[in-house]
């Protein structure tokens, strides 16, 4: 076994896409059942590759960029095995040079949860955890999570929280069951306030809730956004003007890939009114200096 540790040269890649999804193992296994990867290739107007691993470390190596990586483990609320983390993990480790390894867990579990995430912390060394509160089945605030959380600042993790609307399950009978509202980034102002020291990204333009994802940005300083999910010309005018201002140190570039890609994000980034003097610090360093990679 590997345990990860970065060898990124920050000064040969243009950008950190800390939103990249691995949809399939080396054995073919696949992170979602199949309706659900269906509608969200439906949703998204896709049908392109899921590629493993390695394929991604490839195709970020190519672009002159890292990525940070996962799957989400919802083996309670779909039924579904999950994607090992601790195979990501290894595979980050055969390319620490593109790739940066987050776990996850399924908070569900409780504290078989809390001992998975600090052996994946412990004996492969991920940076950071993945949580779908929608697709998981589990509300953020919930008091029953703390442990996990406390485990998850002690060790300096980072939390990346998928939070508004989601394309899995979008079209199905009841969206298939999920529940949009656990995705409320409202529900995350407790868990930065209880957990000050706590790194938690709220992931996706966060419609329909972008004000409240904004307001606690900006009360919370440990609170970033990631500007994954959306083609960057559909971004709210709110989030490009808190983006340039009071925000500009902590949100991120972030793609979703392998759903919507970092091409098509740098192409369409360009019809936005983001300023040209944030954008250095959005593709890069202020994922540089979350994660560790530069102070």
């Amino acid at each position: 076994m590997s345990r990860y540790e970065p060898a990124i040269d920050l000064d040969a890649i243009t950008a950190i896409d800390v939103h990249v999804h691995v949809e399939v193992d080396r054995h073919g296994n696949a992170s979602l059942p199949p309706d659900l990867v269906e509608a969200a290739s439906k949703y998204f107007s896709t049908d392109g590759p899921r590629p493993d691993l390695d394929s991604i470390a490839e195709y970020y190596r190519e672009r002159r960029m890292a990525a940070v990586v996962f799957t989400v483990d919802a083996q309670t609320q779909l039924a579904h095995p999950a994607l090992s983390s601790a195979d990501i993990a290894e595979g980050a480790a055969r390319n620490n040079d593109a790739l940066i390894p987050f776990g996850s867990v399924d908070p569900n579990r409780g504290p078989e949860a809390v001992d998975l995430a600090r052996r994946l912390i412990e004996d492969h060394g991920v940076r950071g955890f993945k949580f779908h509160p929608t697709v998981q089945g589990f509300d953020p605030s919930d008091e029953a999570h703390r442990p996990l959380y406390e485990l998850l600042q002690d060790a300096g993790m980072v939390a990346l929280f998928h939070t508004g609307q989601t394309g899995i399950g979008a079209g199905l009978p009841g969206g298939r069951g999920l529940l949009l509202g656990l995705s409320n980034p409202m529900l995350l102002d407790p868990v930065a306030a209880h957990f000050p020291d706590l790194q938690i990204i709220m992931a996706h333009p966060s419609v329909p809730w972008q004000d409240e994802a904004l307001s606690i940005a900006t009360h919370k300083r440990n609170t970033w956004i990631d500007l994954s999910g959306w083609s960057p010309k559909y971004f709210p005018a709110e989030l490009i003007r808190h983006a340039n201002s009071i925000l500009k140190r902590r949100v991120l570039f972030g793609s979703d890939f392998p759903l919507l890609t970092p091409e098509r994000w740098m192409r369409d980034v360009e019809q936005t009114s983001l300023k040209p003097e944030v954008m250095p610090a959005i593709l890069k360093d202020n994922a540089a200096r979350l994660l560790g990679l530069r102070q």
